[in-house]
């Protein structure tokens, strides 16, 4: 897995995450959150089964193959706490309070993550590719 081969992904980045972190507050609000038009990231649900993303956070790189998208399963690999592909469930995008965009991954939100050993929550989203969808599908989102 390498952050330097994404050819074959659509990448959501750099610039994203400058805009984001000067428009998201610290602490959302709902009004801010139901506002917010959701275009700086993706929703799982949205994405063929066995795609896969990469997601770039402060601290990790890691690699998510979407397993069912509607019910949030993942695989994941990488960071400190997934050395080899392990199932999960992405429960969605956080600020790390009590608001969750579920299945969803954003810049400049953290990722909070199910697995066996309890919930996971990924330092901020600096950067998404995902992989582009087989010939004669389209990006969703």
């Amino acid at each position: 897995m390498s952050a330097s081969d994404i050819s074959g992904y659509v990448v959501w980045g750099a610039e994203q995450s400058a805009r984001t972190s000067q428009r998201l507050p610290a602490t959302a609000t709902l009004d801010f959150w139901s506002n917010e038009p959701w275009t700086n990231g993706v929703q799982i649900e949205q994405m063929d089964e066995m795609q896969k993303v990469l997601v770039r956070t402060r601290n990790s790189l890691y690699e998510i193959t979407v397993m069912d998208g509607w019910k949030g399963k993942i695989v994941i690999r990488g960071g400190q706490f997934f050395p080899h592909a392990t199932p999960a469930w992405l429960a969605g995008a956080t600020f790390g309070g009590s608001i969750l965009k579920l299945r969803g991954i954003y810049i400049g939100l953290q990722m909070e993550i199910h697995f066996q050993e309890g919930p996971l929550l990924t330092t901020r989203v600096k950067m998404i590719a995902v992989e582009k969808p087989a010939i004669g599908q389209k990006l969703l989102f």
